[in-house]
């Protein structure tokens, strides 16, 4: 593997054993493969937790060296239309597979972006054509597939990685790339990437570029992630009633690790939990929380939002 490549794809699991934290799910769909027998697949959670890496270990573990022929991987967020599949898919549906498996793979990622009429038309396709392909698809969220693509698919539900396999990933990467990375370092990046394990691998390929021994001020510099102490600082001196100390401190933090409001949104909502007030207190500002983000995904300036949401911490301890 070239020294310039993606983190990402140089560190992606070739077989079953490779795959972390999805262990029940893992076992299930070896034993598909081994009885050379699968059915339909539909892959729902969160991104980065394995569902394209399990689908390319079950293409090159059933077609061996001929998996790039029987293998089609499409991104439905890309081309999201009905013509994809009538055309495409379709295509490659229709052709018997090479070698003994007597079935292709078709492998549609995202597939929760296809269009309710590209669904529809999915459905039959995978009706018309069960004896030479097998389709495996890949959502974020089940529930914005359509009930009859589910119900002829096996659903697997992946789950974000724990802290446990993240640090054996962080650790792997660190014997491999002869990095040095202190215990604080690894919070941090189990905290950034929260169970995502391509975010693991981009923050800390680019941590690496900079130096070889990561600590946990690189990692949330490389991330855009303000540290949670600091953050926790800006909440607590809103809540003693000072307003524009609290304010400018929140500003501050932004411009120097190039913050966005959602990003910040996420940390304060995080760091409410931490805070020595009563719960009832909580609850009120999570809930502004979740109004303050809705805000700014509507289109509203970041820095009045957050302001806004400042000065609720300031009204609440009144």
């Amino acid at each position: 593997m070239q020294n310039n490549a993606l983190w990402t794809e140089k560190y992606r699991p070739s077989d079953f054993s490779e795959i972390k934290g999805q262990k029940e799910i893992v076992k299930r769909v070896k034993a598909f493969v081994e009885m050379q027998n699968l059915p339909h697949l539909l892959f729902a959670g969160p991104a980065g937790v394995g569902k394209t890496s399990l689908s390319l270990v079950i293409a090159k573990k059933l077609f061996k060296d001929a998996w790039r022929q029987n293998f089609l991987e499409l991104n439905a967020s890309d081309e999201r239309g009905i013509d994809i599949i009538r055309n495409k898919v379709k295509d490659f549906a229709r052709t018997r597979a090479i070698g003994s498996v007597p079935f292709k793979i078709i492998y549609l990622d995202e597939c929760d972006a296809l269009t309710r009429e590209a669904q529809q038309a999915l459905r039959r396709t995978m009706e018309n054509y069960s004896q030479t392909c097998r389709f495996v698809l890949s959502a974020n969220y089940s529930s914005k597939i359509i009930e009859p693509i589910q119900s002829r698919c096996v659903v697997f539900r992946f789950k974000q990685l724990d802290k446990k396999d993240i640090v054996e990933i962080v650790e792997k990467i660190a014997k491999d790339e002869k990095l040095k990375i202190d215990d604080k370092a690894k919070e941090a990046l189990y905290e950034v990437c929260g169970g995502d394990c391509r975010k693991l691998e981009n923050v800390l390929q680019s941590s690496a570029a900079i130096a070889e021994h990561i600590t946990e001020d690189l990692i949330h510099s490389m991330a855009s992630v303000a540290k949670p102490k600091e953050i926790r600082e800006v909440l607590e001196l809103a809540l003693k009633n000072k307003f524009i100390e609290a304010r400018n401190k929140l500003l501050d933090l932004m411009l120097s690790y190039g913050l966005a409001g959602i990003d910040v949104i996420k940390q304060i909502q995080k760091e409410i939990i931490e805070l020595g007030i009563d719960n009832r207190s909580k609850m009120i500002l999570i809930e502004k929380c979740g109004e303050i983000e809705f805000r700014m995904t509507e289109g509203s300036d970041e820095f009045v939002q957050l302001e806004a949401l400042l000065s609720q911490f300031a009204l609440v301890n009144n």
